[in-house]
């Protein structure tokens, strides 16, 4: 019964730290970075290399995702 016990509490600790409306998608947030990799990019700060493109930001703006 304690387990129980322990385990709501955490659920409720869990959910409570998150903001109102938010709902579950605060969970899974993927940062520009991780998006940018998984489309198989880099992250450059300096000009993308050539046969590449910018599709998106990196690092909050200061670097490009170069595909």
């Amino acid at each position: 019964m304690k387990v129980l016990y322990l385990l709501l509490l955490s659920l409720y600790l869990l959910f409570s730290l998150i903001a109102p409306g938010a709902g579950l998608t605060a969970l899974f947030h993927r940062y520009p970075e991780y998006e940018c990799v998984r489309k198989g990019g880099t992250c450059n700060f300096s000009p993308c290399p050539r046969f590449t493109r910018i599709d998106g930001a990196c690092y909050q703006g200061r670097a490009k995702c170069c595909v």
